[in-house]
């Protein structure tokens, strides 16, 4: 599900496992945005850095849903 705009603080699901992730930092590299996503609850696994698809006035991340549209933490 796409958000109109991705920003620190969100929390966005896993597709394949249903886990919960919360935007941590974006940034620009080049022409692209990232967002970097760590899993709720394990501050202390390794980030996971997404690649933001941005379609007209919406973003999302690959492989994740909005959860805060759906109300589903």
């Amino acid at each position: 599900m796409p958000a109109r705009a991705i920003q620190v603080g969100q929390v966005w699901k896993k597709d394949d496992s249903g886990e919960s992730y919360l935007v941590t930092k974006l940034y620009d590299e080049a022409l692209t945005t990232y967002a970097l996503l760590r899993k709720a609850g394990a501050e202390t696994e390794r980030a996971l850095k997404i690649k933001i698809d941005r379609h007209a006035t919406q973003s999302t991340l690959p492989g994740f849903t909005y959860t805060q549209e759906s109300d589903d933490f």
